[in-house]
């Protein structure tokens, strides 16, 4: 059996074309990355440690079966082609991770830093996103932890990678997870994972994007669990979950001089972030009658749609959150009171309308959950700074009613002077008014 390649070995594909090893990349639990030339281009190739498989045929046919369903968006660094088998060895062709982005894991470590809060929440949004589209596609990913997906620093575009483990709902790829990104049914083996293990490992992760800590790692863990054995770590994560901001149970808050991060960064967040991990890593939600209704990657959206919505920058220079539902605006870094900006009110959501902002084909654009195509935006006039419009990209007519009564149509292109008491027709029943 072939374990490991050498430089210049030549590997067919189940296509009939070949592949050229160039140079090993890296090794991994389940086997070695390497640079290979494919078709003039190069590319990445898997290649499995045989003994780390143990249905080698129905994870080569699980194989065959994605490459065939293709990648359900471009955030999936996705098999692409399947190796012929080499004395029973095998492995799989996928794209190159493009220069600047870096795994998970390294901004857990403070290796490297996202450029804003922005960035952050477009990871979040771009995970959410990569997971309803997998799910929606009938997959699930079942083993979704810190290293397995890389984002770019500066811009918070998402890349998930080891898509290998990924299988049809229903079916499972032998791959249980990594125990602190386990769901708590798995943790016990009362359960395999599913699209509703998924939904609760997108919950960790996303806290861990805002929070740098372990939403079930306290007190209670600390004081009881200094060494975190197997025993133990079926005990704090599968059998008595608690999550460390659990409004009910104060037992495992988290540690001063330990868990810093979740400390310093829990306040900084709006209300509606506290309540949402709270609802997902509730008891009921945890270990209760709820685990086949965890957060959903709909819900997710909402919240971190929301976030961003009420990012604003302060004078000071750094990005802050504005509450449009609290009683004054503090900016969070320096803590300088802030004057109460304008707000879009919608649906759904409360947009605060400051220079820069955008709006999204989800605010605009009635039952449409994409936040990521850009709709408008707000500008300054260019004769008057001091004067800001919301400009229009929408490739649609809007119909606005003035506080007067008087009715504008504000063609694609065109912008509208901000000011409070104007309501917009963005077209259908979607509706928003400025506050």
């Amino acid at each position: 059996m072939v374990e490991r390649l050498t430089k210049g070995q030549v590997i067919k594909m189940t296509s009939g074309k070949e592949c050229r090893v160039l140079k090993e990349l890296g090794e991994g639990g389940q086997g070695y990355i390497y640079k290979v030339r494919y078709e003039g281009k190069d590319m990445a190739l898997k290649w499995y440690k045989m003994d780390k498989i143990a249905d080698k045929g129905k994870f080569y046919r699980n194989l065959q079966n994605n490459i065939k369903k293709g990648a359900p968006t471009k955030a999936f660094v996705w098999p692409v082609e399947l190796t012929v088998p080499i004395d029973g060895g095998f492995g799989y062709l996928m794209d190159l991770i493009p220069d600047g982005y870096a795994e998970f894991k390294h901004y857990l470590l403070a290796d490297v830093h996202f450029s804003g809060i922005k960035a952050l929440i477009n990871a979040a949004l771009g995970l959410i996103d990569g997971f309803e589209k997998l799910h929606n596609a009938g997959f699930s990913y079942q083993d979704l932890n810190d290293g397995n997906f890389s984002i770019h620093p500066e811009t918070g575009d998402v890349l998930i990678c080891d898509n290998d483990n990924v299988s049809e709902y229903g079916d499972n790829s032998g791959i249980a997870g990594k125990c602190r990104y386990m769901a708590p049914e798995v943790v016990r083996h009362e359960a395999k994972p599913s699209i509703h293990t998924d939904r609760f490992s997108l919950a960790v992760v996303l806290y861990k994007m805002l929070f740098v800590e372990h939403p079930l790692e306290g007190k209670r863990t600390v004081s009881k669990y200094p060494c975190m054995r197997e025993d133990y770590e079926v005990e704090c994560y599968g059998i008595h979950p608690i999550f460390t901001w659990d409004p009910m149970d104060s037992c495992n808050r988290p540690v001063r001089g330990v868990h810093t991060n979740a400390i310093k960064l829990w306040p900084y967040y709006p209300e509606f972030v506290h309540k949402a991990f709270a609802d997902a890593f509730s008891q009921a939600r945890l270990v209760g009658t709820d685990i086949r209704h965890r957060m959903t990657e709909q819900e997710w959206r909402e919240v971190f749609v929301a976030l961003r919505d009420c990012l604003a920058r302060c004078s000071c220079g750094d990005e802050t959150f504005i509450d449009p539902d609290a009683a004054e605006c503090i900016c969070m870094n320096c803590g300088k009171k802030l004057s109460r900006p304008y707000f879009l009110h919608l649906k759904k959501s409360k947009v605060v309308l400051v220079p820069g902002k955008k709006l999204y084909a989800c605010h605009t654009m009635e039952d449409n959950a994409d936040c990521f195509t850009i709709t408008a935006d707000v500008v300054r006039n260019p004769q008057n700074p001091s004067i800001w419009g919301l400009h229009n990209i929408s490739g649609r007519s809007w119909r606005v009613m003035l506080p007067n009564g008087t009715e504008r149509i504000i063609e694609n292109g065109r912008s509208m002077q901000i000011g409070r008491g104007i309501c917009i027709n963005f077209g259908g029943t979607c509706e928003g008014t400025i506050f």
